[in-house]
């Protein structure tokens, strides 16, 4: 069912009287209207919660323009603002409250929330009352316990789809979390989490893979991906380091900026692309403690600074959703922060589309976070914040609080609209109107060998050599080894969480067609290797054995870390590796033969002894399904290894100093990583020439162009990031030590070299002063690229 043309006919003599939008047109085909909300006490449920940072007004007049109703949308045309305008004034305030919820799929199906019948069988008096009698306006995740290719996703979405239209007439919008791949569609091609393709500092392969991820979900009639992941990770122990691109904004920005290409390329409505879903807005890779949810603290410069660049960014290069952050910063739960939501997010960086809670995250703030003595409270700040539509998973009491606050007259029915057309908006964009199912037979590269390529890539620039020391591999031909360790057979090392479940627990399950570890290297090393456990992650196992087998060796790899998590499942006490691990490694060393360590975890566990007794040291953040035959590449020399770190490896669990840090942070026991930000090793040896600067002299009207040639010296052919950093010698604010301000992926073949030429301007030496104003002073830069440096100088004329 089409209705889109009939209603662009329709709505250009709509009025639309919440903000005095006009919009006129030919035909005048009458568009019902919603009924005026019941006559209500004025009494408003209470609710102004501050910010932290910056007071604002509940009923300021920006507040009104910028959250109350229907707005016109730069990413539409003139026609499709009016029929957003006419759906909006279409629909009742039920069906208003519908398009603001979003539930979980198993809603919809036979059997008990989160365990469903196998195979998962639709449940039509379940179907009837959450699209028929709610009306709800979008789905998420999968049916629990079930793991289907892209038919049968064809033959849910088209049930889905079918009844949204001939009940609501409008397309619901289906959303998952594609994070590294459509983990949730069975044969779909997984590859590394985000720390691991952030580790590859490549951005066009970074724009491929979400490309292919785009690809897969629409294959599955899936149009919404939650990702790109933006959150700068400044805690090492927080357990979803991992799904971020790492420490550093720049590299924050630059590839989610990738993945939001690869998402959304120049029309979203292409059967390869999706919408992108930027988040978690903002702040939640900082809190305090490391432990997931809890508070941050972040003064306003700070937040500035390092957590609202990347969003800018992305808004600017056409973001159509975020997703808000599920924690609290400075006492304030960020669902309901109007600061950071309405007067940052929608006044500041311009953002038009829609802002979506995470899981259950209205609730939380009754009897989580406690600033709302029930839901109905709840569910008036998010609204009142800024907040468009309400993940609420199993839930389903959203949308008739919402209907409830409006009929009060708690919350007035121009701020609903403009949620309402933000949603609206996004499925007219999305071209859900015309189109919400795909023939999964058009979809001829779906789990192809060339998807499987970009996989192995992925894993192989992934990985980061750390060390290389005294055994120097490559392994050589003939060394006999002994594997061995917790991560060495199984999947969930690999992988982390998202993977075919939120946990990621059934890594093991689904992967079982590609190789752990073990099974990779006995494939590469034929009739070389020899395994046992020898430990779990936290307990010894067959240790007697296991020794007795290295002995025999010339090699020991040894695979520890950590299994899968995310989130509040994955929170710890230290980053320090569990001490059966630890004692079981130096039991190894002790037998005075060659140790590989292979770290296998999404976060940098402390290894500073460990490390120091090692030949070679690899790190693997979770490189995904082909992490095992990529590290036996590596091993054997075929791959060479052009990793590197996308955060600082910490050399003690209390040691947590980012690479950015302030000049007092050197002084004395001060900034001392076991391995720095940006460190990676190659088995080619990349070589620098001079640093040139076009112009010794940078202005605020031109740039200046840095260059410099990078040769490979070594004997056979590698890839290398080439990264720039700037160091600003005096400033009003303490300077960072260095900044990353831009990167190159190069591949040489031996004795090759290449310039490599970037360009800098004002804006890209600028930072957040104690006004909370970006600016760039006047004065003295350090260039910096490898161990070349150069000087600039920057005069304001």
């Amino acid at each position: 069912m089409n209705r889109l043309p009939l209603f662009f006919a329709a709505s250009l003599l709509l009025v639309v009287a919440c903000n005095s939008t006009k919009v006129t047109q030919e035909a005048s085909v009458p568009v019902p209207t919603s009924p005026a909300p019941a006559a209500a006490p004025a009494a408003v449920m209470s609710a102004s919660v501050g910010n932290g940072m910056r007071a604002s007004a509940l009923d300021s007049e920006r507040y009104r323009e910028l959250q109350h109703g229907v707005p016109t949308f730069s990413f539409l045309s003139a026609e499709q603002n009016a029929f957003v305008a006419s759906e909006v004034a279409r629909l009742t305030l039920k069906q208003k409250a519908g398009q603001m919820t979003q539930v979980a799929m198993d809603l919809l199906f036979k059997g008990d929330t989160y365990v469903l019948t196998t195979p998962a069988e639709y449940d039509m008096d379940k179907v009837q009352r959450i699209l028929g009698d709610l009306e709800v306006g979008s789905i998420l995740n999968h049916p629990s316990n079930n793991w289907v290719g892209p038919e049968q996703w064809y033959q849910y979405m088209q049930l889905i789809q079918n009844k949204a239209m001939a009940t609501t007439g409008v397309p619901v919008l289906f959303g998952q979390d594609a994070i590294h791949g459509a983990n949730y569609i069975d044969g779909a091609t997984l590859y590394a989490q985000p720390l691991g393709v952030a580790a590859s500092f490549n951005k066009s392969l970074t724009e491929e893979l979400a490309a292919m991820t785009a690809y897969q979900l629409k294959a599955a009639s899936i149009p919404w991906n939650f990702s790109p992941a933006m959150d700068v990770g400044r805690n090492p122990a927080w357990p979803r380091t991992w799904e971020s691109f790492g420490e550093d904004v720049y590299l924050n920005l630059t590839m989610g900026e990738a993945m939001l290409r690869g998402y959304q390329g120049n029309d979203v409505t292409a059967d390869d692309k999706v919408v992108a879903c930027l988040k978690h807005f903002t702040g939640y890779g900082s809190p305090l403690s490391g432990r997931d949810r809890s508070p941050a603290y972040i003064p306003e410069r700070q937040l500035r600074e390092y957590y609202l660049p990347q969003y800018a960014n992305a808004i600017d290069k056409g973001a159509l959703s975020v997703m808000i952050n599920s924690g609290e910063i400075n006492g304030v739960p960020t669902h309901a922060n109007r600061w950071l939501l309405t007067d940052v997010l929608r006044g500041e960086l311009g953002f038009e589309g829609l802002a979506v809670s995470d899981w259950e995250d209205v609730r939380f703030l009754n009897y989580r976070y406690r600033i709302a003595e029930n839901l109905k409270a709840a569910v008036k700040l998010s609204v009142d914040a800024g907040m468009d539509m309400s993940m609420t998973a199993a839930f389903t009491d959203f949308p008739v609080l919402l209907k409830e606050l409006v009929e009060e007259g708690s919350i007035p029915m121009a701020r609903i609209d403009r949620s309402v057309a933000r949603i609206i908006a996004l499925k007219v964009k999305a071209g859900l109107y015309e189109q919400h199912v795909w023939n999964p037979a058009d979809f001829e590269k779906f789990g192809s060998e060339d998807h499987a390529a970009l996989s192995l890539q992925s894993a192989e620039e992934a990985i980061v050599l750390l060390k290389n020391d005294g055994l120097q591999l490559p392994l050589k031909n003939g060394q006999t080894i002994f594997l061995t360790g917790p991560t060495a057979d199984n999947m969930r090392s690999l992988n982390g969480g998202w993977t075919y479940s939120w946990q990621g627990e059934n890594g093991d399950k689904f992967l079982g067609d590609y190789h752990t570890i073990k099974e990779a290297l006995q494939t590469k090393f034929d009739g070389r290797v020899q395994y046992a456990e020898g430990v779990s992650f936290s307990r010894e196992q067959n240790i007697a054995q296991a020794l007795e087998l290295a002995k025999k060796t010339d090699v020991i790899v040894v695979c520890l870390g950590e299994s899968s998590y995310t989130e509040i499942e994955g929170n710890i006490d230290n980053l320090d590796l569990p001490s059966d691990q630890r004692d079981y490694y130096d039991q190894l060393v002790a037998l005075g033969k060659p140790i590989v360590l292979v770290m296998a975890a999404g976060r940098p566990r402390i290894m500073t002894d460990l490390a120091a007794k090692a030949q070679s040291v690899l790190y693997l953040p979770y490189p995904g399904p082909r992490a095992g035959d990529a590290l036996a590449n590596i091993l054997s020399g075929d791959t060479n290894p052009s990793g590197r770190l996308p955060l600082t490896y910490p050399r003690a669990a209390n040691a947590i100093v980012a690479y950015d840090h302030k000049t007092v942070e050197i002084v004395k026991n001060g900034h001392n990583p076991l391995f720095g930000f940006g460190h990676g090793l190659s088995y080619s040896t990349f070589t620098y020439g001079d640093l040139q600067l076009s112009s010794p002299e940078l202005t605020g009207s031109n740039s200046v162009t840095v260059s410099v040639t990078v040769t490979n010296e070594g004997d056979r052919a590698g890839k290398h990031s080439v990264l720039l950093f700037s160091k600003d010698e005096y400033a009003s604010i303490t300077p960072n030590m260095r900044r990353l301000r831009a990167f190159e992926k190069l591949e040489l073949a031996p004795g090759a070299s290449q310039r490599v030429t970037f360009t800098i301007d004002a804006d890209d030496l600028s930072f957040i002063d104690i006004d909370h104003n970006r600016i760039t002073e006047p004065g003295e830069f350090t260039l910096m690229v490898g161990d070349k440096k150069a000087t600039l100088n920057y005069v304001a004329k």
